[in-house]
């Protein structure tokens, strides 16, 4: 009896960290585009010190396009800088069931919104909303989890 209580206890520590991992944003997501439905990118999704980023890492483009185009559109350090490394989502911090307090920047036209997550469908499905001002004020996409 002693065995079955120190293996669940065993097997609750060594699982727990894996399970709490899955209810974050932190992974690999596929970015869906929400006026096509087709993917446009593979965005990592990493977390230090409390802070949410993530950084293009592939992108869906058409056969005889710049596979890896500059953001042309941008300001600042990412101007004319490649689209793929990236970081186009920062600044976010859990804020109960929500990521908050972030921005993202589109690189098709280089504008920097306000943003927020919710991990949503078992942490299957990423909802990601940019805004201006408030969040009634933007558009959402969904991400689909990838790895």
């Amino acid at each position: 009896m002693k065995r079955i209580t120190l293996l669940a206890v065993l097997s609750a520590v060594l699982i727990a960290p894996f399970a709490h991992a899955d209810d974050t944003p932190v992974g690999l997501w596929k970015n869906i585009d929400d006026k096509t439905g087709k993917p446009k990118a593979l965005i990592r999704i990493t977390e230090n010190g409390g802070e949410y980023k993530g950084k293009i890492e592939k992108l869906f483009l058409e056969p005889g396009a710049d596979q890896n185009p500059k953001c042309t559109e941008c300001d600042g350090a990412n101007k004319d800088q490649p689209v793929i490394g990236m970081t186009i989502l920062f600044g976010l911090k859990k804020d109960g069931d929500e990521y908050n307090g972030g921005k993202i920047i589109d690189p098709a036209n280089g504008k920097t919104y306000s943003s927020k997550l919710t991990v949503v469908d078992n942490n299957k499905k990423l909802n990601v909303r940019g805004y201006i001002g408030t969040p009634f004020l933007g558009r959402s996409q969904t991400w689909v989890r990838e790895q």
